[in-house]
């Protein structure tokens, strides 16, 4: 029997595989890329039935894919939280898909596996923004403020890992920062005694300290919208960094647009957090763009398109 782990790039899917082999460890393929790379399962080529988990990528851009998988007769497992449009019925699919903007994927994982690993469940939520949930899941670990401050950090870094336009921009592959964490059952071990991790946070804080003079492009009580360099700390950092805007400004809305090669944007979205939604229906308005209703993105915003990003984002938010 032949097994696929298939898995967003960032926190939120890094986190959810790491719960679902810390519970049931075996071997097999991974498949993954950078946080946007979600058109993932048209990778697995299998001619035979195989057992295929899937995390934190949106089934609706997947759709075609999932029917052939199925029809050659694999199992599949997948939860997630991205928008999903109808769900194929199917007695070899078992979907946990929830879209609520306070949930994320690990969080579904810890459900189904009864709090088993919970401390990592609460990372990706922190690294997903999602810190009331992230919070309130925390509670049953008595955490103190450094230990949840420690959480928070480690959530923030490795989904800071996840961002760019392709590998090279990356700290770490997402494959190899899971195998580097999939060692680790207790999340506080991994901060204190692996160095991957100290390269890994002091790479996210560099980055900050650069993206931190970048001043906005257009900016009203409701909306912010900040264009960053064709650099890779800027593609690295932009999505995070979005992030923190949001938690900062919790009733505008944010967008981070980084200039790319080819006279396009790679564009962040944040709804805001006071009113988490919006921001998935805002990016499917343009070709490249999917996510959730708090946060989603653009992969390929042209140039040209910018005007109209303008208006339609100042539209979605008011």
């Amino acid at each position: 029997m032949q097994y696929f782990d298939i898995f967003n790039g960032d926190a939120d899917g890094i986190c959810a595989l790491h719960q679902m082999r810390l519970a049931n460890p075996l071997e097999s393929t991974l498949v993954t890329g950078v946080k946007r790379d979600i058109n993932l399962l048209k990778k697995v080529q299998t001619e035979s039935a195989s057992q295929v988990l899937v995390l934190d990528i949106s089934l609706d851009k997947n759709r075609d894919d999932l029917n052939r998988l199925l029809e050659t007769g694999c199992n599949i497992q997948y939860f997630d939280h991205h928008f999903a449009g109808d769900i194929p019925e199917h007695e070899n699919l078992q979907a946990n898909i929830n879209t609520d903007p306070n949930v994320c994927t690990s969080l579904l994982v810890n459900s189904y596996l009864n709090n088993r690993f919970l401390p990592w469940a609460v990372t990706a939520a922190f690294g997903d923004n999602l810190h009331q949930s992230a919070i309130s899941a925390a509670k049953p670990l008595n955490l103190s403020d450094t230990q949840l401050q420690q959480l928070e950090l480690l959530g923030t870094c490795i989904n800071y890992n996840g961002y760019g336009s392709s590998l090279d921009d990356l700290i770490f592959t997402p494959d190899d920062l899971y195998r580097i964490i999939s060692h680790y059952e207790n999340p506080f071990e991994f901060i204190q005694s692996n160095d991957n991790y100290k390269k890994l946070e002091s790479g996210y804080k560099e980055d900050v300290t650069q993206v931190e003079s970048c001043k906005p492009a257009y900016e009203t009580d409701n909306h912010s919208i900040t264009i960053l360099p064709n650099e890779k700390w800027a593609r690295r950092v932009g999505g995070v960094y979005a992030n923190q805007l949001a938690t900062e400004n919790q009733d505008r809305a944010h967008a981070m647009l980084t200039h790319q090669n080819d006279d396009s944007f790679l564009v962040s979205v944040r709804a805001p957090l006071n009113n988490k939604t919006g921001a998935d229906e805002l990016c499917r308005q343009f070709e490249t763009g999917g996510g959730r209703k708090a946060a989603a993105g653009i992969n390929k915003l042209p140039a040209s398109d910018y005007d109209l990003f303008v208006e339609r984002f100042t539209a979605a938010f008011v």
